[in-house]
């Protein structure tokens, strides 16, 4: 089986079972298994193979190279702050100057330190392992709910299915999300996959392959080969020739098309493409927009929604309605709530919900978008506060939360029976948007929250390699926006039992590492002031993450400085950098809750030191379970919650349960699951 499927199976808990002979071992080898990694094995053992010891040493992370600091953590925090900054010194001298790759660096000042090796306290991860044929069945259904999301899928999800349609090209799924076919239509140069697009949508294709063939953004200026030419020239003879042509739509766009028409060297072949190219060539538009805007402007807030609604659908219409509602008075504004469309899908609602029952901002509006995966942030400036007129009041947005709130619970209801949900399902925040996040083990949607064990330090890990520097670092940040930095710029003169930084080990054959521990009770005591922690990761080195290999994610250890520096058992989570970007935000801390909460958002720009970052608009996520959670989302779609997992049609825990043959297991990283439940609900 190809190393992709095994890798995302891994990440679902999925162990493949390879080859034809029968392990001699498998007592030795369950027990190694659950000694070393701390993995147990729940279904399946009979198809256990000593092979899977390397196989999850490689994936936990093997031959992590060691920190600046040999004996991390209590050696070091007896170094004063001249000896700390004079080792880091001595250490780049020796990397950049002299180039001494021969063994990771350790302070000149540390006195020899020898950590105890013992049974570190952990809990079990549950796995079971699954034969080809399982496994092959499990992918197939992993990439059907994929493509049956009308969302953008992340960079590892894509690569999952891109190689599933490449190995299955004759019985290629239905693609819901356009920007999913789009990326599919030109990485496999397949023209049938057209056939669910509509001439308006040539202009994504168009930007995408403009970036990610040609590393340019700016649409206006395209320089594409004959072959691309060729391509698109005939994508666009197949669409004239399919009938989807919404001339009105292309309106939009219409600059962007005549430079694009030009560039390709475009010649009409049939009379719909005649009269597309002098449409587009011609004086006026036609848009729907154009024609929406001409009415709002003349206070006909009504019909500019009806036109917006038949026109483009309803979810124009929800994403235009501050817009609307705002420019409407008292008794139209009750009427559009009152006459809110039925045909809104439960993924808009649920968007919605988050958008009106989430904190509001006072101090100038945060505008996140995304764009070919990473994350953009615009903060509105004073001078766009006072010319912008599509602000709600405080009421408008109360009363519009409520309404989406009563619309999503009837569209909801009743739908899958009897449902058993563990309450810990509350923690888990829905997987609304993650295009922009980063795949591996451990990962789950943002805003996500883990309860830290009372006793265990977090432990924050990166490393790499293919480049010379990679940067961890951990920022503070109160309520209102304010922060510090820890960092390896400042750690010299913050290393204490609260926080302390292990230095790097920042290049050499076997790459480099960084860690900071975390000890929360201190940190809160010595910075009272602060909420919460947001750890980030940067290529010092300029490079794009893609262009190297790093992984980050986070341990739990129990106090004593003891065991390995890299304990693969203590693992909660290691997972794979890969945006096209320097900068990624990894995960936050709540220090009031002694909660971990998930982050991971691929940030773009191309940021070399993360004190130049912007943070506070990830204060967003930090209340995303307060609004929805898991637990609310399957509680309002159950017929009825029953105590006992046996009763239940569907069960939805964080841990291995035993139920009916026969029931739905849904787990707290099944996010492809939980996507189709959002879409199959219309």
């Amino acid at each position: 089986m190809k190393e992709i499927y095994k890798d995302y199976l891994f990440e679902k808990h999925i162990l493949i079972s390879e080859g034809m002979t029968e392990e001699k071992h498998v007592f030795e080898t369950l027990f190694a298994i659950a000694h070393f990694f701390g993995v147990k094995i729940t279904k399946g053992r009979e198809l256990v193979r000593c092979e899977m010891v390397k196989e999850l040493s490689k994936r936990f992370g093997e031959n992590v190279p060691e920190p600046f600091y040999r004996g991390f953590p209590q050696s070091v925090r007896d170094l004063s702050a001249e000896e700390l900054l004079f080792d880091q010194l001595i250490h780049y001298f020796n990397t950049y100057g002299l180039g001494n790759f021969d063994e990771p660096g350790h302070s000149v000042f540390e006195k020899d330190f020898e950590r105890a090796a013992f049974q570190e306290d952990t809990e079990v991860q549950e796995f079971v392992i699954q034969t080809e044929e399982e496994a092959k069945d499990a992918v197939r259904t992993i990439v059907n709910d994929l493509l049956s999301g009308s969302r953008p899928l992340n960079e590892r999800q894509y690569t999952l299915v891109l190689t599933f349609i490449r190995d299955h090209i004759e019985s290629i799924p239905d693609i819901v999300s356009k920007n999913t076919c789009v990326r599919l239509l030109i990485d496999t140069k397949n023209l049938s996959l057209a056939d669910s697009l509509n001439l308006s949508d040539v202009m994504k294709i168009v930007d995408e392959l403009n970036y990610r063939y040609y590393h340019n953004e700016n649409p206006k200026k395209l320089n594409f080969k004959n072959q691309d030419r060729k391509f698109l020239t005939a994508l666009l003879d197949r669409i004239f020739r399919s009938e989807k042509c919404d001339i009105r739509t292309c309106y939009e766009k219409k600059q962007l098309w005549n430079g694009f028409l030009h560039h390709i060297h475009y010649q009409p072949k049939n009379e719909e493409a005649e009269i597309f190219v002098h449409a587009m060539r011609t004086k006026g538009n036609e848009s729907v927009y154009s024609e929406f805007e001409k009415l709002m402007q003349e206070s006909r807030c009504q019909q500019a929604a009806e036109l917006l609604r038949e026109k483009k659908g309803t979810s124009a219409l929800l994403r235009n309605m501050d817009y609307i509602i705002s420019r409407m008075n008292k008794e139209e504004g009750q009427r559009f709530c009152m006459e809110f469309p039925e045909d809104c899908s439960t993924l808009i609602l649920l968007q919605l919900l988050f958008r009106y029952e989430g904190k509001q901002r006072k101090d100038g509006r945060i505008f996140k978008f995304t764009q070919h995966n990473l994350m953009k942030v615009h903060y509105e400036t004073p001078e766009e506060s006072e010319k912008g007129q599509s602000r709600l009041t405080e009421k408008q947005v109360k009363e519009v939360g409520k309404m989406i709130r009563s619309k999503l619970s009837e569209k909801l209801r009743n739908r899958l029976g009897k449902v058993y949900i563990e309450p810990s399902m509350k923690n888990y925040a829905l997987p609304l948007a993650e295009n922009t996040s980063q795949g591996g083990f451990g990962v789950l949607s943002k805003g996500s929250r883990i309860p830290i064990e009372e006793g265990k330090k977090l432990r924050a890990f990166t490393y790499w390699e293919k480049v010379n520097d990679i940067d961890l670092s951990v920022f503070a940040l109160t309520e209102y926006g304010n922060r510090r930095e820890f960092s390896w710029r400042t750690m010299s003169r913050h290393q204490s039992g609260a926080i302390t930084y292990s230095g790097d080990e920042t290049s050499g054959y076997l790459g480099g590492s960084e860690y900071f521990d975390i000890n929360l009770p201190e940190f809160k005591a010595r910075y009272s002031e602060y909420r919460y922690l947001i750890f980030c990761d940067n290529v010092y080195s300029g490079k794009n993450f893609n262009e190297c290999f790093c992984k980050a994610g986070y341990m739990l250890r129990d106090w004593e400085d003891s065991g390995q520096v890299y304990e693969p058992k203590t693992v909660k989570s290691a997972y794979r950098i890969n945006c096209e970007s320097t900068f990624a935000y990894l995960f936050g801390i709540d220090l009031l809750t002694n909660e971990f909460i998930w982050l991971n958002i691929a940030k773009d720009g191309n940021s070399r030191v993360a004190g130049d970052t912007t943070l506070s608009f990830l204060t967003d996520y930090f209340h995303l379970t307060e609004i929805m959670n898991m637990y609310d989302f399957f509680s309002m779609m159950a017929e009825k919650i029953v105590d006992d997992p046996m009763e239940a049609d569907v069960i939805v825990t964080d841990h291995e349960i035993e139920g009916a043959v026969e029931a739905e297991i849904i787990r707290e990283y099944d996010f492809e699951k939980i996507r189709a439940l959002m879409e199959t609900v219309k």
